[in-house]
């Protein structure tokens, strides 16, 4: 409770003071009723294949950015579309992903997003956005386990595999 205080002279008055209602907002991870398949994670390709499923004919079009969240075994526990941008180019706010990551209490956390131009190799953007989130995930006890770079041509690369993480 807060309380205001006015004085007049030698008079005190208190009294509740009026606080203005905060929005809430709730992030999920799926729709409601809805349960998300709970898969392990081994490698790339399994990433791949469930993170591929966020795109439809949009991936040749413009660029997106999704996560896949996990547990410690590894399990998919949720995912989550964080941007959607134009031809060359989205926009990531790690703050938005790190209210995922704590909603959800993931152990690991998949990067990907898309390339419409079918290049696969990662841009200097792509680099040190998955070097800030490394970052900023180490700092709540999580793992940044892969970035994926998806294209129209149903190919991939992996940021751990190729060494950048």
């Amino acid at each position: 409770m807060l309380l205001e205080l006015t004085t007049q002279g030698n008079t005190i008055e208190i009294k509740k003071a009026r606080v203005p209602k905060m929005k809430q907002y709730k992030i999920t991870s799926v729709k409601e009723g809805e349960k998300f398949p709970q898969v392990q994670i081994t490698s790339s390709a399994d990433a791949y294949n469930i993170i591929r499923q966020f795109w439809h004919e949009d991936i040749e079009i413009y660029e997106s950015f999704f996560i896949l969240l996990l547990n410690r075994a590894n399990k998919t526990i949720g995912w989550a579309k964080l941007s959607q941008g134009g031809i060359t180019g989205t926009v990531v706010d790690v703050k938005i992903l790190a209210k995922y990551v704590i909603d959800s209490l993931a152990s690991g956390v998949i990067l990907a997003h898309n390339h419409p131009s079918g290049n696969l190799k990662p841009s200097d953007t792509d680099i040190e956005l998955t070097k800030k989130v490394r970052e900023a995930l180490r700092n709540l006890d999580t793992y940044l386990m892969d970035h994926l770079i998806l294209t129209p041509e149903d190919k991939y690369t992996s940021l751990m595999e190729e060494g950048y993480l």
